[in-house]
């Protein structure tokens, strides 16, 4: 079985390292790899010592998550069957500024990497440096934009000079610590860039050379671990290419290299989300499908891009990439098991490992059972070692096949698991692990003193205000150099009477083009609209009516990023910012203003007294709030809310800011901007419980637009619905099955589907809120009767299930006294249970 093991979020670091390791016992000494360790490769896998092994592999990103949260990440990835954690190394947050390093707190890669070791887990270490990741800038820092001729990313000396610097500074970093496997450490893989192959045919010559320049730098760097590179299917020398993607065992050939292995370095587990797009999920279904065709075609290491995507905290993420990433991942932004994503690939990893022999050793074959239907084979006859994969690539019909002359039922767009070429062990469309459904809970301390003060920039800036000044309009990200998403812009135009409509019907229009990716516009300090891209198209136009005056006007736009872009090539060319701006409408015609001279103020006053921590707060005068005030800061205190679980902020009465809690930046907030569904993308805000105290928390953020900020709720999350939904068509869970001399092994009885319902540590079930066997249909939180519901069902289950911790469900019509031929019955069992720290009534 698989217990649960989850740590409590605490805010002191020290108790949650103590917790740390009563999940992880500190009585195993290491034995994965020792110094010496050779990790090499052929076609058909890594080897470590000599040893084949599958690698089950996790995206975990340390500056993603706080270090308070890593123990209990790697621990819940460990129980799911990784025995790999992969990471970035962010290059733009250990060196902001040039020769200025930062490997502190979040930023901390050897606490954790040491940590996957404590964890008894392998680790890939992908350095790039360019990383994309959806991160800012791709992970490159800001300041080498400056350096004189660079060009990213191509045969040019200026970056490859900084880049060799900070990947010989990371290795030896590493090595210091004894991290590689060659050293005795965890580390087995490196990577060098970072899906280069359509730079590659941008640049032409110049791209070959570098790559080949890159491949050539990583390796003299002595590791003693292969290295990689990713999304590609050809690498210089000893490097071995690695495929990116959702369907790598069916879109990728594998290296043009036959010596080098099958590895699929990003599994996207779901689909990243930037602000404006609606909700998309990854079905668990459709990635272990994706798995089982790649470890069928001979792949042996997989990595789920994202295991656990954490939280683009501050302004980490890149152009309009939302701080909540990847939430549904295995574990969810807030490290809770998605379910079941997260059981349901265990279960594949399991399946998998009893098979390993067969699929480390076995003669491989294909055999064809129709159209969009096959059956491959692993298989050693003189040990009578065997491994079957049947698959169905049709995306709408079942199918019925027979093999080795027996017939099986192979659903649509399915991979049927054949541990000894007759049983099937693992189906990926039939789901055995549980589900949940996570829920949001209003917290007391949301109306416990909710008391806020404000302090407005309230003095729009003229251009008499400003101290950079030029005749056309300056490039934002030139003035801000990444270090704040604001600057002003302000012009002035000055009147007559015969300048202005005659008409009081008719009013001037501002006109302003703008490279991305957002602003705000005033015209003699008054409001008049907000503009903004989208992530595909960050140049905009923002046409506005205004109400224009004989004499001066002041014209003053407040612009903003929502982070640097992250991908493509001669990205130190990418621009922010206004471009042009004319005013249409007056007597005259159209007035052009983009020449007309500019006035230049980077960031905010705010910003730059730090108003949004405990020293800067004390620097400027706050007053009672009032809603509704464009360019606003916010503030109030509140206490952390009891227990452990996840603490939320619901910011959706607000319209576009940025957050922050105890002087951590929460992340970018943009309630006003709906995707198609008429809904904000994100509108709840993660505040890790180390970033808390038990009292006097500080909550504050800048408000650009206007809203009502007392009516922000606190939150806690929780995923304590748990739900099962399995058939008797269903194979026995893989639990039910062991490894012997290579070959899987299971008991008789054993062989029947089951339902298993499991809630957190220190939670029991305390009541049944649906049961029915026969032909229920639904989602977790949301079945229903079928016709033929089995009316003893509910009874049977809270007689098995009320007041455990764990249960087991058998999944047959006699169990529950069901018609096996009532017309249309599925023979499913469907239940939804509530778990809760409260002893269960008597009445239940």
């Amino acid at each position: 079985m698989f217990p649960r093991v989850r740590l409590a979020a605490v805010a002191a670091a020290a108790l949650v390292a103590a917790l740390a390791a009563a999940v992880v016992p500190a009585a195993a000494a290491w034995e994965l790899t020792k110094k010496g360790t050779a990790v090499t490769y052929d076609r058909r896998s890594l080897m470590i010592d000599g040893k084949r092994e599958l690698f089950f592999s996790g995206s975990i990103h340390y500056p993603r998550s706080p270090p308070e949260m890593w123990p209990d990440l790697m621990a819940k990835a460990k129980e799911g069957g990784l025995n790999v954690i992969e990471s970035y190394v962010f290059w733009n947050v250990h060196e902001p500024e040039e020769g200025v390093y930062n490997f502190e707190g979040r930023y901390d890669l050897v606490r954790f990497f040491k940590l996957i070791q404590e964890h008894d887990m392998y680790a890939m270490v992908r350095i790039g440096p360019f990383i994309q990741a959806e991160w800012n800038h791709g992970g490159l820092p800001y300041w080498l934009r400056e350096v004189p001729d660079i060009v990213f990313r191509t045969n040019n000396e200026p970056f490859k000079k900084y880049m060799e610097k900070f990947v010989r500074l990371i290795v030896s970093k590493l090595q210091e610590a004894n991290l590689f496997a060659s050293q005795g450490g965890p580390i087995i893989l490196a990577q060098i860039e970072n899906e280069y192959a359509h730079l590659e045919s941008a640049f032409k010559e110049e791209g070959t050379k570098y790559i080949n320049w890159a491949a050539k730098m990583a390796v003299s760097t002595n590791t003693g671990v292969p290295w990689i590179m990713c999304k590609q299917t050809k690498a210089p020398g000893e490097v071995i290419p690695t495929c990116n993607g959702r369907h790598c065992g069916d879109t990728w050939p594998g290296p043009a290299d036959k010596s080098k292995p099958l590895l699929w370095t990003e599994n996207w587990t779901a689909q990243y989300r930037v602000f404006g797009d609606p909700p998309s999920q990854r079905a668990a279904e459709d990635v272990a499908f994706a798995v089982a065709r790649f470890f069928s075609v001979g792949g042996t290491m997989t990595n789920y891009y994202m295991y656990h995507g954490g939280t683009n905290f501050g302004r980490g993420g890149a152009s309009f990439v939302m701080p909540r990433y990847y939430d549904e991942a295995p574990l969810d932004e807030f490290g809770l098991y998605k379910e079941p994503k997260w059981g349901h690939l265990r279960d594949l990893h399991q399946a998998l490992r009893l098979c390993q022999k067969a699929l480390l050793w076995g003669n491989p074959t294909t055999q064809p059972l129709g159209k969009n239907l096959e059956a491959r084979l692993f298989e050693i006859p003189e040990q009578k070692v065997c491994v079957a994969f049947l698959s169905n690539h049709d995306t709408k019909e079942d199918f019925t096949v027979k093999f080795r002359g027996q017939d099986y039922f192979v659903p649509r767009h399915s991979v049927s698991i054949l541990a000894d070429c007759k049983t099937v062990i693992f189906s990926t469309q039939h789901v055995n692990a549980q589900h949940n459904q996570r829920t949001f809970h209003f917290a007391d301390q949301t109306v416990q003193n909710n008391v806020w003060e404000m302090y407005s920039e309230e003095k729009i800036p003229r251009y008499k205000d400003a101290k950079i000044r030029s005749r056309k309009p300056i490039e934002l990200y030139n003035l801000t150099k990444d270090k704040t998403d604001y600057v002003w812009y302000t012009t002035g135009v000055k009147l007559e009477a015969d300048d202005l409509p005659f008409r009081s019907d008719i009013k001037p229009v501002l006109e302003i083009n703008s490279h991305g990716h957002a602003m705000v516009a005033f015209v003699n300090d008054a409001f008049v609209g907000c503009g903004h891209g989208t992530k595909m198209n960050k140049a905009f136009m923002l046409k506005k009516p205004m109400a224009l005056k004989k004499g001066v006007n002041h014209i003053s736009i407040l612009a903003s990023t929502l982070g640097m872009q992250d991908s493509g090539a001669f990205l130190e060319h990418r621009e922010a910012g206004l471009a042009s701006a004319q005013i249409q409408g007056l007597n005259a015609g159209t007035l052009d203003l983009t020449i007309n001279g500019w006035g230049h103020i980077v960031g905010l006053f705010g910003e730059e007294k730090q108003v949004y921590t405990e020293k800067g707060r004390a620097s400027v005068a706050w007053k009672p709030a009032v809603p509704d005030k464009p360019l606003s800061w916010y503030r109030r205190r509140f206490d952390m809310p009891s227990g452990t679980d996840p603490v939320v902020i619901d910011m959706s009465p607000m319209g576009k800011g940025q957050l922050f809690v105890n002087g951590e930046g929460m992340g970018r907030y943009w309630i006003s901007y709906k995707h198609a569904l008429g809904r904000p993308s994100q509108y709840l805000y993660h505040v890790p419980r180390s970033f808390l105290r038990e009292k006097d928390n500080e909550l504050v953020f800048f408000e650009e637009e206007g809203g009502r900020p007392d009516a922000i709720m606190i939150l806690t999350v929780k995923r304590d619905n748990i739900c099962s939904f399995v058939s008797e068509s269903n194979p026995a869970h893989v639990q039910a099955w062991d490894e012997k001399d290579g070959r899987p092994v299971a008991g008789g009885d054993a062989l029947k589907p089951r339902a298993t319902l499991a809630c957190p540590p220190k939670k029991a079930i305390q009541q049944v809120v649906f049961a029915s066997f026969g032909n229920p249909v639904g989602l977790c939180g949301n079945y229903t009767f079928g016709s033929c519901h089995a009316p003893r069902a509910k009874e049977v289950v809270e007689q098995a299930c009320v007041g455990k911790q764990r249960c087991t469900l058998a999944v047959s019509h006699d169990a529950y006294g069901a018609d096996p031929n009532c017309p249309g019955t599925t023979g499913t069992l469907a239940v939804q249970a509530k778990c809760s720290k409260r002893a269960p009534s008597a009445a239940q």
